[in-house]
């Protein structure tokens, strides 16, 4: 299984980014998919998953300023962060809800106060 992320980089306070992560060698359709972040310091933690049918569930600290989806053509899922803080500086890494692959490279965010 590889993935790939994308759509990091520098924001501010309050703006916008959208993530993206392409996996390839799994039958996507079938897997739930999340997004991880991991902060200095910090243990990996879950940030949002999405079902196969597309049900998302959130974190309660991203709940309302963060959106999943997925593309099962692509074999992509999204992560649409709204409302940037500082605190939401990492780098973030997509992986099937139970992370069950190796993670990938993951991709760096980083919101300016």
């Amino acid at each position: 299984v590889q993935l790939v992320e994308s759509g990091g980089g520098l924001a501010q306070a309050g703006g916008s980014l959208r993530l993206s992560c392409v996996a390839s060698g799994i039958i996507f359709a079938i897997k739930d998919m999340a997004w991880y972040r991991q902060t200095p310091g910090k243990e990996r933690e879950l940030v949002a998953a999405i079902d196969t049918s597309g049900r998302p569930v959130y974190s309660n600290t991203m709940k309302g300023r963060f959106t999943i989806s997925r593309d099962n053509a692509k074999s992509m899922v999204y992560l649409q962060m709204n409302s940037l803080k500082p605190e939401d500086t990492g780098v973030y890494y997509c992986n099937s809800r139970w992370s069950d692959w190796s993670w990938g490279q993951g991709t760096q965010v980083t919101v300016s106060s």
